[in-house]
Parts: C-alpha cells; sequence; structure tokens
C-alpha cells in the first residue's frame, strides 16, 4: 500500500540539468513543504540557481519529475509556474526598467484607481515588514541594487501563494531590515505558503530554517530534517552542515570554515593603527556633488583616509555611495566643496590625471561599466593603459608585452581563465572581479574605491578578494571600502563612516563586539547625529 503524500507539497525527484561542460544539477531529490521554511544552501556553482529556475518555469530538466501534492506538474513557463502559486526572488533584478515600481508589482492586474490606491497600502505594508524605504512612482532604473532587490521581495510576497523563493535575500540588508525580514517570511510561513531561502550564512539557516538541504557540485550532499534541526544544537548544526558544504575541502579550510560560511559573526581581529603617525591620503571637506541622473547625491560630506587604512562606508544601497565613490574617482563632478590627494588639490581633476596620482576605482557593476566582455582577459588587464608603453607603441598595441603582463597578474591574482586570450565576459563573476582587482592596484597604486566588492561571488573568492584588499593596506595602500555587507565592513574596516541620504550620519570605531549592531541603528535613524 502507497503511503499518501502529505499535503501541499511540492516534490522534486532526479531533477537533472546539464550545460555545455558542466552538470548543474545531478540527480536532485528534496520535497518543499508547506508551512515550512526550507533552507538552501551551497556556494556559487553549487546548483542552486539552476534548481530555482526549472521551478520558475525559466529552464526545463533533461530528466526528473515535479510533482505538486502527489500530481505531476509540468512547469515549462513562468507563467505557468505564477499559476502554481510559484513566486521567486532572483538574485539578480527581473524588473521592467522604463516602469515604475507601481507599475512592476501591478504588471497583469488592473489599472484601475482603486486598484492602484490598494496596491500603494500594500506596498506601504510590506516596506515596513522589510524595513525599507520603496517610493512606489520612482522608476525601477533610478534604484540601486538593494532596493532593487527589496522591490523584488516585495513583489514576491505579493503574488506568491504556494511557494516563495528568495535567493540571497539578506545580502543588502541592515540587521534590523533582516530582522523584519524574517518576521514577515514567519507571518508568510504562518499563512501557510512553503518557503525556500537561499543563503550562503549558517546563522540565518539556523534563525530561520525549519530543515536545511546543501548542495554542492550540483549534487544533494546533505540534508537535515525539521525534526534533526530542532533535535540539534547549534554547534552540532554547524558542524554537519559545514562537512557538506566543504567535503574533503574542510582540512584546507580549517579553523576558518565557521567563519567563512557566515556561521559566526565576522571576528577577524582589526590590526590597530595608530591613525594619528599615518599621513592622511584622501580628505574630502564640505563636498557636494552633481549628476546627470537621479541618484542621490552627496552632501556636505567630511572626512579622512589615512594611509595603510581602510575606511569603511555603510548604508541603504542608494543612499549616495555610489555617488561618493565616482566623486573620489573623479567620474562624478564636486561643485561644492574640496577633495585633497596626498595635498594635492584633485577636486577639478579627471578620472585619468587622478589614475595617474594613484587612485583606483573598482566599480560594483563588474559585468558592464567595469569590463568590456567582448575583450579579451588579457586587454581587460591593461585597457586603462591604451596608449601607454610597453603595451602601445605608435599606435600599435604590442601583443607580446600585452600577454606577458596578463599572465603575471593571472598568475598573482589566481584568475581561473582557459587562456588570456578567452572573452572575459564567458568568466565567472569572480574571475571578473579578480580582473578588476588585479587591474586597478598594480601600476602604482595607492588609493582604491572598491564598491561592493563581493556581492554575489562565492565564498572561496569571498575569501581570496577580502585577503587581497587586506594585504593592499598592510603595504601602505589606503582603501575606501563601500559595502552593504556589514559583516563585511565590520571585517576588514578599520573605522566606519555611515550615509544617509547623502550625508554622512555618524562614524563608528571597529573596535570590539556590537560595532555591526551600533552601525545598523544609525542607517535606521535609531541613534541621531552628525559626524
Amino acid at each position: 500500500m502507497t503511503t499518501p503524500i502529505a499535503p501541499d507539497v511540492i516534490s522534486l525527484r532526479g531533477i537533472t540539468k546539464a550545460f555545455p561542460g558542466v552538470v548543474a544539477n545531478d540527480h536532485i531529490s528534496l520535497d518543499i513543504v508547506s508551512g515550512q521554511v526550507h533552507c538552501l544552501l551551497g556556494e556559487n556553482g553549487a546548483g542552486k540557481s539552476t534548481l530555482i529556475s526549472i521551478l520558475a518555469g525559466m529552464q526545463q530538466p533533461d530528466s526528473g519529475t515535479i510533482a505538486i501534492n502527489g500530481v505531476p506538474a509540468a512547469i515549462n513557463s513562468p507563467k505557468v509556474a505564477v499559476d502554481y502559486g510559484i513566486g521567486v526572488v532572483h538574485q539578480h533584478s527581473t524588473l521592467v526598467p522604463a516602469f515604475t515600481v507601481l507599475e512592476n508589482l501591478m504588471l497583469g492586474e488592473s489599472g484601475l484607481m482603486l486598484e492602484k490606491k490598494r496596491a500603494v497600502e500594500r506596498l506601504d505594508e510590506l516596506a515596513e515588514l522589510l524595513g525599507a524605504q520603496i517610493d512606489p512612482n520612482v522608476l525601477a532604473s533610478d534604484l540601486g541594487l538593494g532596493q532593487q532587490q527589496q522591490v523584488e521581495i516585495a513583489k514576491a510576497i505579493w503574488k506568491g501563494s504556494r511557494l516563495l523563493i528568495l535567493d540571497e535575500p539578506t545580502s543588502m540588508l541592515t540587521p534590523q531590515a533582516i530582522e523584519h525580514l524574517a518576521e514577515s517570511v514567519d507571518r508568510v510561513k504562518r499563512q501557510g505558503l512553503a518557503v525556500v531561502f537561499i543563503t550562503h550564512k549558517l546563522r540565518e539557516a539556523y534563525s530561520m530554517g525549519d530543515c536545511v538541504t546543501v548542495l554542492r557540485g550540483g549534487r544533494n550532499v546533505g540534508h537535515i530534517s525539521v525534526e534533526e534541526l530542532a533535535s540539534y544544537d547549534e554547534q552540532q548544526a554547524q558542524d554537519a552542515i559545514l562537512s557538506a558544504m566543504f567535503g574533503e575541502d574542510i582540512a584546507t579550510v580549517g579553523a576558518d570554515a565557521a567563519e567563512l560560511a557566515g556561521a559566526t559573526a565576522a571576528t577577524r581581529e582589526i590590526q590597530a593603527i595608530d591613525l594619528d603617525r599615518r599621513a592622511v591620503r584622501l580628505s574630502l571637506a564640505g563636498v557636494s556633488s552633481r549628476g546627470n541622473s537621479r541618484d542621490v547625491e552627496v552632501s556636505d560630506v567630511t572626512l579622512e583616509l589615512h594611509e595603510g587604512e581602510i575606511l569603511g562606508i555603510a548604508g541603504i544601497d542608494g543612499h549616495g555611495q555610489g555617488a561618493l565613490a565616482e566623486v573620489v574617482a573623479g567620474q562624478r563632478t564636486a561643485h561644492a566643496g574640496r577633495v585633497n590627494f596626498d595635498g594635492e588639490d584633485v577636486t577639478r581633476l579627471g578620472v585619468r590625471r587622478r589614475q595617474q596620482l594613484g587612485i583606483r576605482y573598482v566599480t560594483d557593476d563588474r559585468l558592464h561599466e567595469g569590463t568590456i566582455g567582448s575583450m579579451s582577459v588579457a586587454l581587460n588587464l591593461v585597457v586603462k593603459r591604451i596608449g601607454q608603453r610597453p603595451f602601445w607603441r605608435f599606435g600599435q598595441i604590442q601583443r607580446k608585452a600585452v600577454d606577458a603582463e596578463a599572465a603575471a597578474q593571472i598568475a598573482k591574482y589566481e584568475i581561473r581563465t582557459p587562456s588570456p586570450a578567452t572573452r572575459a565576459g564567458t568568466l565567472s563573476g569572480g574571475n571578473i572581479q579578480k580582473i578588476l582587482l588585479a587591474r586597478e592596484l598594480t601600476n602604482g597604486a595607492q588609493l582604491v574605491v572598491v564598491n561592493k566588492p563581493t556581492y554575489g561571488l562565492d565564498l572561496k573568492t569571498v575569501h581570496l578578494v577580502r585577503e587581497i584588499l587586506i594585504d593592499f593596506a598592510a603595504k601602505g595602500g589606503s582603501v575606501l571600502l563601500l559595502s552593504t555587507d556589514l559583516d563585511e565592513l565590520v571585517e576588514l574596516s578599520h573605522r566606519i563612516e555611515i550615509v544617509s541620504s547623502g550625508r554622512i550620519v555618524g562614524s563608528v570605531a571597529n573596535d570590539g563586539p556590537g560595532t555591526a549592531e551600533k552601525v545598523g541603528q544609525y542607517m535606521t535613524g535609531a541613534i541621531e547625529g552628525v559626524h
């Protein structure tokens, strides 16, 4: 006799999906149960995104089956997925850039004014749950990455009726907003929805998950059931998950495994430096910016960055961090105030002249602004030195010199590429980021501005990128670190300045426990003050 399946269960059996050169999902089986938060853990490349794309109807499995409440389901398009009540928040935005927030949320719904009024009320409710400020009338193209993600979460909660899938939803949120998100996820769960919560951080699995599945190399390598997770203490759960995540590599990762996987708060001890004995490398005095977009501009910003210092800039995404980075790099005009570099007024200098002085910029848009995807890895590594010897001579590119430079940087920064001639756009996000760092931290770099340097990267690459920045500062370089990952700021920064609505609203010395919480309080206005 067949045991009847529990109601409201989405069952995946033997899901396999291959792409040229890689098996993304290799016979994955799992059950997603209503009223439960199912945490899906694994590094980038583990197969999580492909599995989610199959559930969302964006990809079709090569083999395997999906059943809902025991009935086979052919989810062969995104519309069918929505009809089944599956709402997905992808890691990359799916919003229509030319539409407003409200228009994106109301796609397919009636345009009656009454419906719009109800939609605005619903958006306000969801924004409060997420701890976010979301303007219903702003264009999606004018939102920062974090704001886009917040709208995506609202959109999925808005429409999901059976399964809500959240792909790395907390990567851009403050600790307080994460708490709000946990509350909203709990409310959704209590309403009977199933939730798949994809994360890199074990702490989130402990706090939000009812059960945990670990993917590695496209396979389901570990599962902790509801009953097991409830019976484990935190250390037992951590050990089981880390063993599944790292496998045989756990011996090489060693004691860093828990911190690397986000099981604990950032615990690396910051090497203290005496700022009074360090030269001021960068100073901004009363700087206000002017740009060509609707981004938040910086207003009356004053700060100092010393030799050998990592200065963190925290803030809810879209509050002026991008403008600050571009003002320092010379990509955006400072119409008031003064920018000094090594005692020299550089306020009116352009990007190229600042680069020659040693000011470098690693953008958060590594795929479009940071690299030219159709160009080779080798040329991307020297693209900012076009026309300069030894790479150009009499207007002609010197291939031998370019290839020699590329080979050296590929080895030094562990860039994994089939060859220097490979198109940069075909590499993983982590290797593209390493191209950016290799290019910007060589040839006389003194100060590097880095914007969200590890967003979307796998755990090992995150660790490598952070060590590169630490090493640069240890050798006397200065780092202006803009990040919405507070764990990252706490792990790397000597001091943290907080930006809100384009202004510096607080400064926190990274000198002990509670730093992230204090920064989050400034970000949300729980602590008021102007630095």
